[in-house]
Parts: structure tokens; sequence; C-alpha cells
């Protein structure tokens, strides 16, 4: 078990109404089958675990482009620069402040709520929620609670359930053996805290977790509002961090003695990685720009000296920024040559085409106003994803039905 050291202006993730469009009753029809058909995000292969992290050798890449970041390769011509998303079905509805979804192998879900400290299981042929348990000592309140959600690489062996959640004190990461033989409700073993000491606020919790292909455990945090964290590399707010499957820093960290993999963020809530095994990060600007970010070993992106393209020395460009009311990104996944990102305020589905690490076009927005705020996306593999709604965390306008989890294909 690792330890950390601790340690608001108004919240990054947005608040405000909506009229939705005509919701389209969507058959439940055919989502067991596209969720059983696959789980694991696409294009992301395996690697030894420790050793040098993903995609640092920036595979298929070229000389340095003018942001300073290696330019796409001339075989890398990427996606189209137009996309399309089709809603193909509705997985489960009537969710209460969903955050973080975890597959499962054969395709039901696992779904934390932020405000309740639960785990429910969403079966993917009929939509039925399940209670599986609650996660002892969560204390919710502002953007606090049990966010981020993860499967151990090893889940078919261990059963292990990492998660990510606020307590009276701090941040922290633990770990829960689901046994699906006990009753209903009671599924879940005790918590074995892997990793503590991540600074708490009222905003700016960050959250998202999620193993890479390396197999080690990533983290995005906030700066709980001190902006002055995010470059106190000292500090565990405002970072990325990575470390083992049992909370310990990893060699090929920056820093050897240090799960910081990188610095100067302000609100980290999206990870994933694409097909070449590098990382991108999205996350909240304050009051001019949302950012995604290609994330390098080390790099500073920042905040709170830089938001958005600034240009400064010393300091990481994001590839792609919006104006927050725009954005507020959530949740990304790659998938289809594209990162899609989820965006609260923005209250759309942002389509970013890359050609290795450079957009082909700009950015493209999707399924504006039509459910609201949106929270996570998660890859099933191909043109395959999963949406989720945010709409009962607080800052949304619930209607009947709200939360849900919608299957959606994309290009």
């Amino acid at each position: 078990m690792r330890y950390g050291s601790s340690p608001g202006q108004a919240g990054s993730e947005g608040v405000g109404g909506r009229r939705r469009g005509v919701l389209a009753a969507l058959a439940l029809a055919g989502c067991g089958a596209l969720l059983a058909a696959g789980c694991s995000p696409e294009g992301v292969p395996d690697s030894g675990p420790g050793g040098s992290p993903p995609g640092t050798a920036s595979a298929g890449a070229g000389s340095p482009g003018p942001s300073g970041r290696p330019s796409a390769s001339p075989e890398a011509t990427g996606p189209p620069a137009k996309g399309a998303v089709t809603v193909t079905g509705e997985v489960a509805k009537g969710l209460e402040s969903p955050w973080g979804v975890a597959p499962l192998p054969g395709g039901d879900l696992l779904v934390a709520s932020r405000d309740k400290g639960t785990i429910s299981r969403v079966a993917a042929g009929s939509g039925a929620v399940t209670r599986i348990g609650e996660v002892p000592g969560v204390a919710p309140g502002g953007e606090g609670g049990l966010l981020g959600l993860a499967l151990s690489p090893t889940f078919a062996s261990d059963r292990l359930v990492y998660v990510y959640f606020t307590t009276e004190s701090d941040n922290r990461i633990a770990r829960l053996r689901y046994d699906e033989q006990r009753p209903a409700g009671q599924q879940l073993g005790a918590p074995d805290t892997v990793f503590r000491g991540i600074p708490k606020g009222l905003i700016h919790n960050g959250g998202r977790i999620a193993f890479g292909p390396d197999k080690m455990l990533y983290a995005g945090t906030g700066e709980t509002g001190d902006t002055g964290l995010a470059q106190d590399k000292a500090s565990l707010g405002g970072k990325i961090l990575r470390m083992t499957p049992d909370g310990d820093p990893v060699h090929g960290n920056p820093e050897a003695d240090s799960v910081v993999y990188s610095y100067g963020h302000r609100n980290v809530q999206g990870l994933a990685w694409d097909k070449d095994k590098r990382l991108w990060a999205a996350e909240f600007g304050q009051n001019t720009w949302d950012e995604l970010n290609l994330i390098e070993p080390g790099a500073n992106y920042g905040w709170p000296e830089a938001e958005g393209k600034a240009g400064k020395p010393g300091f990481k460009d994001p590839v792609a920024v919006w104006k927050t009311d725009e954005a507020s990104p959530s949740g990304i996944a790659w998938a289809e040559g594209s990162i899609w990102m989820a965006g609260l305020k923005g209250k759309r589905l942002w389509r970013i085409p890359l050609a290795g690490t450079e957009p082909v076009a700009e950015p493209e927005a999707f399924l504006e106003g039509e459910y609201g705020r949106l929270r996570t996306v998660v890859p099933l593999g191909g043109d395959r994803m999963l949406l989720v709604t945010s709409e009962t965390d607080g800052r949304g306008s619930p209607e009947a039905g709200d939360d849900r989890i919608l299957t959606l294909t994309v290009r």
C-alpha cells in the first residue's frame, strides 16, 4: 500500500437545464449479443508488466510537427474527416448518478453510482439492474463519491474490481473481490486499499481509473480547486498517476520512487489508449478551454500557468481544445481511428479523428442535446461503444428513464 500527500471557484462539470428532443423508444433486442461479442478495447495489444510505459516510442511517429509532438507518419492517413453515430439500443435506464462502468466477460456490465456508493450489475440482454454491493467509506459530496471502476487484468482468476472513491479525508483506490455465489447485495468483499492520500475537494476530484496495455493502473486526479497542487510534483493532485496493481511506483516512471506520470493538469476524467498504445487524456478547463492531451511521461501540461494552446516554453499544448460550454469533458474512448469524448455541460459526443498523433479534421459533435449530460464512453471493439448519461448528478434536468446506458455504432 502506498501513501501520498493530501490537501475550491465554481465547479468545472457545468450546470444547466436542457430540453431533449423526442426520445425514441430504443429496442433492447440485440444489445446482449452486441455486448457479449467482446468487451476489450479494440487495437490495444497487451505488453508485459512493468518496463517502459506504453506508447513512449510513439509507434509510427515521424519527426516533430509544429506543435512539438511527433507528427503522423506518411502512411498514417487516419479516418475520414466526417464521421457518424447511430444509437442502436438502450442497455439500461433508471440509473442513479452512474459514473464508472466496467464490462464483464460475457457482456454484462458493472456500474458505479457516485452518490449511492454502490455497484450494480446490468444484464446485457434484459437491462435488469441488480445491486451487488456497497463500497464502505464512500463520502459523496459535490463532484466526489464513488467514481472510477476497472477490472483487474487477471479478473478471470482473481475476480478483483478496482474503485476510485472519495472518503471523508481523501480520494483513494481500493480493490474488492466480486463473488457471484453470495446473495445479491452482498457480493463484494471487504475493500483492500492499494493507494490513498489523493487530495479531495468539493470539486475537481478526477476519478477515472484504467489498466493500460502494460497492465499497470492509471488514475486521473484533480487539483480540488487549489490550483498550486497541479505544478507541485510532491502532491498527487492535478496529475496522471501510474502504479502497479498493488499501488507501487512502476519501473519506467519518470521518477523511480513516484507514481506521478504527468502533471500540470486541472481535472482529468478521461483516459484512453489508441491502437499504437499512446495514452490520451481529457480535462476540464476553467473559463476558456477544455483540452484533449496526448500524454508523455514526465511532461508538464501547464495548469494553472497555461490553459489551452498557450505555446509557452516548458508546457505541452493540447491536441484539441473546446470552449467550456461546448464540452466539459469526462470519459473518452478510442474507436475507428478517433477519440470519442463525452461532454457534460456541452451535452454532446465529440469525435476527434486522428492520423497518428495529429487531428485530420476539426472535432465533430454528435447527439447534441438529445440525451443531456454525457459522462462515460466505453469501447466494445470495432465500431461499437457504450455511452452513459449523467442527468441525475445534481446538475442535469432528469426526465423519465434517466440515467441511461446506450449502445452506439460509430465511424
